[in-house]
């Protein structure tokens, strides 16, 4: 038997929910055309009914695209935070144990209590940016305000002034603790000022890929410049090459952060993110946000992992393989993941972005069973073939942290009602840093337990100590980020969440 017409659901809203629209206020109308998309209705309206509803439910077109000079710009501050952190990352261990005098297990405590610092520093940051309002906007300001202080405190970390021991300790804490703070002061703002630049996905992708691009040319270019550097500028004496190349790398990184700041621009503006908002509301961002703790423990174990093998670079070299002048080379090779990050865009959008970092971790870890075996035979052509594939597993995985971490806000948003960018964001430096310093912790309590001795010739269970923070200790951590992946959805709802949110901003504003 034929159903009467007004069971049909395309008349339905065509005779009844379209004068109801026309009869409401703007505001009204708003809310009746978010609820219409909520319950389901949307795919089934005809293009007539659509269009009846002042245009509010067209298909979302979202073009926010950003201008290239833009793009650049966001994207050289991370440039700028990499030419400074990598160095500290890379180098500050050999340079705390071999040319200050602080043994192993001191800086790998050191590193241990900056961590717990960051339990503190990175979520206040995060509020703090959620209760900045400027004419600049929220996160935008931070670049002016704190590049400065960071760049100062980058000399500082590598400075060696003639002190007693004890005094040495003291100044190591004060310099890495001060870096890191002002670090998350000027990093934290690189992924909150992310959803504030465009709510079209695919250019998130494009702005994430490009900082990501530039961010690994960054760290590449002080990985196989600093050491050369450290020699031409200190003819010899390292305590004045590190401190030469560390000023140098600050006075560009002011410079680049001057650059961002006064190109870019936040053109998403909520009704949330004109106003305070309460830390206690804020917090309601993370309850049930699923993506967002996935994304945090990945950013925490990951960089676990890659920092205990970052900060033991400089040591194979020169005690296992005795080739102290093939770390720079090796580090250099971390250009080769700019093929990933330049590839991410196209694959995130053929296969997904949970997808892409899956293949990321795979070949990271394929990476590192190869370069065990380039370990135990001292072979240079496997280590040169392991860290190229490995460092094609790190590009995909490190360009899309901070998408995946844009996409948690707008989870956030959507599933509680709360947009609070930077405590959501603020969690990525937070567990980033987290996993650098117990990485650190790792580094150095292993190369103490294997009798670690700067300068000298190492005993066979110190090279076995070095081996496993260069070989084996980063499998776990990449090993467990790709179980952690499994269990990442939001792909799947991605576009429905994105154009809810989209009715919900039309309807607020």
């Amino acid at each position: 038997m034929k159903k009467p017409f007004f069971i049909n659901r395309k008349v339905r809203l065509g005779l009844f929910i379209r004068p109801a629209i026309y009869s409401f206020k703007m505001s009204h109308a708003n809310d009746a055309v978010h609820s219409i998309y909520l319950k389901g209705e949307w795919e089934n309206m005809d293009a007539q009914t659509k269009e009846s509803l002042d245009g509010r439910t067209e298909k979302l077109k979202m073009p926010n695209l950003v201008p290239w000079k833009e793009r650049v710009s966001y994207g050289l501050s991370d440039f700028a935070c990499n030419l400074s952190f990598q160095m500290v990352g890379t180098y500050l261990m050999y340079f705390y144990t071999d040319v200050f005098g602080i043994s192993a297990a001191i800086v790998g405590t050191l590193f241990l209590v900056a961590r717990i610092v960051d339990a503190f520093d990175g979520p206040f940051w995060g509020i703090m940016i959620d209760h900045t309002h400027t004419k600049w906007g929220k996160s935008r300001p931070y670049f002016l305000w704190f590049s400065i202080p960071f760049a100062v405190f980058c000399v500082l970390v590598f400075s060696t002034p003639s002190m007693s021991l004890m005094s040495k300790i003291v100044w190591a804490y004060i310099a890495y603790i001060g870096v890191d703070i002002l670090y998350s002061a000027v990093n934290i703002p690189i992924t909150s000022i992310l959803p504030s630049l465009t709510n079209n996905p695919n250019e998130r992708v494009t702005l994430s890929t490009i900082r990501q691009f530039l961010g690994t040319a960054g760290a590449t270019l002080v990985s196989v410049l600093t050491l050369p550097m450290v020699n031409a500028l200190g003819h010899g004496n390292e305590k004045q090459g590190f401190f030469l190349t560390s000023l140098i790398i600050a006075i560009i990184v002011v410079a680049i952060f001057m650059i961002t700041f006064k190109n870019t621009r936040e053109r998403i503006q909520t009704k949330q993110s004109k106003k305070s908002i309460p830390i206690k509301v804020a917090v309601k961002a993370l309850k049930k946000n699923w993506p967002w703790a996935i994304i945090i423990f990945i950013n925490f174990i990951y960089w676990l992992g890659m920092q205990t093998k970052s900060q033991v670079t400089v040591y194979f070299f020169k005690y296992n393989m005795h080739q102290a002048g093939l770390a720079s080379l090796i580090l250099g090779l971390q250009v080769i993941a700019l093929v990933a990050v330049v590839a991410t865009p196209a694959t995130a959008k053929k296969i997904g972005k949970r997808n892409t970092m899956l293949m990321g971790m795979i070949l990271a870890i394929l990476g590192q069973l190869i370069l065990g075996v380039g370990a135990h035979t001292l072979s240079i052509t496997t280590i040169i073939i392991a860290t190229i594939v490995g460092y094609l597993g790190t590009g995909y995985v490190s360009g899309l942290i901070a998408v995946m971490l844009a996409d948690s806000v707008d989870y956030g948003e959507w599933k509680n009602g709360v947009r609070a960018e930077g405590i959501v964001t603020s969690f990525s430096s937070f567990s980033a840093k987290l996993g650098m310093g117990l990485g650190g912790a790792i580094t150095g309590a292993i190369l103490s337990a294997g009798g670690y001795i700067a300068n000298a010739a190492q005993s066979s269970a110190a090279l076995r100590a070095i081996e496993a923070n260069y070989v084996w200790v980063p499998i776990i951590g990449f090993g467990l980020s790709a179980l952690a992946l499994v269990f990442y959805k939001v792909d799947k709802i991605e576009v429905k969440m994105q154009r809810d949110l989209e009715l919900k901003h039309q309807a607020e504003n």
